[in-house]
């Protein structure tokens, strides 16, 4: 995907006049320090590349990359302190860098700064893209809240687990890719066509990042494998060994993951990935991912793209689902 190349210089370059030095320190300096930890920076490229498919250039929506990018690392800061989590990206979270107050307090920042992104468009095109956000972002704060509500649940669906990451994840990278179209003056029907493709999308990015926290590799993950398992998350793999399961798999993988036992954390992964093979839970989520994969193509049809332009999302689809990271 050469053509991203060309949009990681653009955006990076923007990335350092955003970063700019400011005061109060303490208030700023955090936002640089997270904003510097990189990541894919997959959903900002997204933005980019559809305002290019609809034949403008991706530069003029560098604000609005700015702002899903600016919003995406936002709820990442303050996960961080909800998740008690100590490293980012391999490096010191915020919170544990500064303090819980200083995360709050930037964070909050950086949602108003995100939204500052927005105000160099015209005004009609200012308030498509700020609707589209505060839509967005109220819907990732309802995820969030299913997702913490799901970790003292015994009970929660399938349904309900694909309905709270469309919310946590997918909701975004729609965002992310109906914002471009916007600035390109896509049609309405484009506009919902590129949403729901970027919805299915975003359902089977997280998907295989359920897959990969079990069954990545270390060397290429670039974390300790079996994150969510020693945390007793109930991702899709639970939900699809819980259906698919004999009575005793079922009985003792609702113990494992139950917060009841005092085995340690290896003999714990290895009981339960065993599991998750044995049920075939781990071949069902790949063929989930391929599911999403698939529904994301037919929305992917439905643009008045040429083809190039489709090929670029599609090649850009192949890489999320497949990625080893």
């Amino acid at each position: 995907m050469n053509f991203l190349k060309v949009y990681q210089q653009a955006f990076e370059s923007a990335l350092e006049d955003f970063n700019q030095e400011k005061s109060p320190q303490n208030l700023y300096k955090p936002i640089e320090y997270l904003l510097d930890l990189g990541g894919k920076r997959i959903r900002p490229f997204m933005t980019l590349m559809a305002a290019e498919a609809y034949g403008v250039s991706f530069k003029k929506a560098i604000g609005a990359a700015m702002a899903v990018e600016v919003f995406h690392n936002f709820t990442l800061m303050h996960d961080d302190i909800m998740d008690k989590a100590t490293l980012r990206r391999g490096k010191t979270t915020v919170y544990k860098k500064w303090d819980v107050n200083t995360a709050i307090l930037s964070g909050d920042a950086m949602l108003i700064k995100a939204y500052q992104c927005l105000e160099k468009y015209p005004i009609d095109i200012f308030q498509k893209l700020t609707c589209l956000l505060s839509k967005t972002a109220i819907e990732v704060c309802e995820g969030q809240q299913y997702d913490i509500d799901f970790e003292t649940r015994p009970d929660t669906s399938e349904e309900e687990y694909i309905e709270m990451i469309r919310l946590k994840t997918a909701v975004l990278v729609g965002c992310a890719l109906k914002m471009g179209a916007i600035i390109g003056k896509a049609s309405e029907e484009d506009q919902k066509a590129i949403y729901d493709f970027g919805i299915q999308l975003g359902l089977a990015f997280q998907l295989q990042d359920d897959y990969l926290d079990t069954f990545g590799d270390p060397e290429t993950f670039g974390k300790k494998i079996g994150g969510d398992i020693l945390k007793d998350k109930k991702t899709i793999l639970y939900h699809l060994a819980i259906k698919t399961g004999e009575e005793d798999e079922r009985h003792l993988l609702q113990f494992l993951l139950g917060g009841n036992e005092t085995i340690d954390d290896d003999e714990k992964i290895n009981k339960v990935k065993s599991l998750f093979e044995s049920t075939s839970a781990q071949s069902a989520t790949r063929d989930f991912i391929e599911h999403h994969s698939d529904l994301a193509d037919i929305e992917l049809e439905k643009l008045t793209i040429n083809e190039d332009q489709k090929n670029h999302f599609r090649d850009l689809k192949s890489w999320l689902i497949n990625r080893t990271y």
